[in-house]
């Protein structure tokens, strides 16, 4: 992982998703209140799965939380609205 050559916010997502071998994929989950889950498989990979028809901003944005919150990434607080879960 090269997590202390990269900067979450700075760098591009899809250079940010390379850097910690994140695969995306699209969810087919369409409820408003998900944004995203990034998850570990068993062999150790990561996937990062996405709702389809966001925003760009909303998706970008989605993503580097979550990345921040399970790599343990500096960010800023999430919103109260926002609940980021790691389970």
């Amino acid at each position: 992982m090269k997590s202390a050559t990269v900067n979450l916010l700075d760098t591009p997502l899809p250079h940010l998703l390379a850097a910690f071998d994140v695969e995306l994929v699209e969810s087919s989950i369409t409820d408003r209140g998900f944004f995203g889950a990034l998850v570990e498989r068993r062999d150790g990979g990561w996937v990062l799965s996405m709702p389809v028809g966001r925003p760009e901003l909303e998706r970008d944005t989605a993503a580097r939380m979550l990345l921040g919150e399970v790599f343990g990434l500096s960010l800023s607080p999430v919103p109260d609205q926002i609940e980021v879960a790691v389970l």
